[in-house]
């Protein structure tokens, strides 16, 4: 919103001045538009590869699993 300024002049005129502001507001305004994404596309991509690890490490314990598994089937067969 502008704020305005009236003026009247001796010679029986009106002058109106408008004073704008500056654009901060709407410079404030991308930049933490701008960090939102940022922040977001940063929380989503490190959920994505947490998921990948918690991924790659239950398979490694399936694998270490079967292994006990043959290893305690080979010692049973063995006695």
């Amino acid at each position: 919103m502008a704020d305005t300024e009236t003026t009247r002049t001796p010679a029986g005129g009106t002058t109106i001045i408008e004073k704008k502001g500056s654009g901060g507001t709407i410079l404030i305004a991308i930049v933490l538009l701008l960090a939102v994404v940022i922040g977001g596309f940063y929380l989503f991509s490190r959920a994505g590869s947490q998921n990948a690890r918690d991924n790659a490490v239950t398979g490694a314990a399936t694998s270490v699993s079967s292994a006990a598994d043959k290893v305690g089937s080979a010692a049973t067969d063995s006695k």
